[in-house]
């Protein structure tokens, strides 16, 4: 079912495909649910813990409902501030012109979102999705707070059903969010369908280190040191040790790669930042 401020609707993602050359000119407070599929009896990673596939969903959401208040926060805590530069560096290369449609997958509390929405302008359109409504709201007030809303539309939805017509977009972003899906594959395969000829698929997340010397480091800190913070500045070190370890669980650079070269996109490539701490994907469609 998908469901608005003020009024609902039942509907399954066919009913959008009957929908030709829609859109999308929503206004920025009607909110939408995608209807979500785990009917299935596998396994995956939730951090170092197998869990049913059907479940991780459901842990994830309990995740970023305890931290989507400090959110920012845990962003400067995880990444020591640097968040903000490799935000930058890949928006700098989303190839958008003034006009276009964007969507930001997992846009959480609306970073990736607000920089997308400045480039396609008020003639274009970005929509603003996440799985987790409490992450969805507060991204939501933050473009509201920036002047950032007659362009925009906040969906929740599940990045692995993306309820939009196949080559709808110009450009998909995903930041620092594909780790926590739980189908990760299929989340680049709908991020594929639904970008149009030209356009690119994006994909910025913590990777693997390039830089074997730092690596004691770098675990010191994410395995001590930032639960330690997360219990002193949020009170729940468990929620920021699931996020370092769901970081050692994702695809390396070369196998993100590989996965959407599988999607269907083409003229694969990463460049790695900060030594390999993040590395952003980009992926064309043709």
């Amino acid at each position: 079912m998908y469901v608005a401020v003020g009024w609902q609707v039942e509907c399954r993602r066919s009913d959008f495909a009957k929908q030709s050359k829609r859109t999308f000119h929503l206004p920025v407070d009607c909110l939408y649910t995608a209807c979500v599929n785990n009917d299935n009896n596998n396994t995956t990673h939730f951090g170092y813990e197998t869990v049913p596939a059907s479940e991780k969903a459901d842990r994830v959401r309990e995740v970023f409902d305890s931290v989507a208040a400090n959110y920012d926060v845990m962003n400067d805590l995880m990444s020591a501030g640097m968040h903000r530069f490799w935000k930058a560096y890949m928006l700098a290369r989303t190839g958008l012109r003034p006009g276009q449609q964007a969507l930001d997958v997992a846009g959480g509390t609306g970073d990736i979102t607000a920089g997308l929405a400045k480039q396609v302008g008020p003639k274009g359109h970005v929509f603003h999705t996440d799985i987790n409504a409490a992450m969805l709201a507060a991204g939501s007030d933050r473009l509201l707070d920036k002047g950032l809303a007659g362009n925009i539309t906040s969906m929740v939805a599940d990045a692995e059903a993306l309820p939009f017509d196949d080559a709808a977009m110009h450009c998909v972003t995903i930041a620092f969010g594909l780790r926590n899906v739980t189908d990760k594959q299929q989340a680049l395969n709908e991020m594929a369908r639904v970008t149009r000829p030209g356009g690119r698929v994006m994909v910025l997340e913590f990777s693997k280190l390039v830089i074997k010397w730092l690596e004691p480091v770098y675990d010191a800190y994410s395995f001590k040191v930032l639960p330690a913070l997360g219990k002193l500045v949020a009170d729940d070190a468990d929620s920021y040790r699931y996020l370092a370890e769901s970081i050692r669980m994702h695809p390396d650079q070369q196998t993100l790669k590989s996965m959407m070269e599988v999607a269907g996109l083409e003229d694969c490539r990463y460049h790695n930042l900060s030594g390999g701490v993040v590395a952003l994907h980009l992926g064309y469609k043709y």
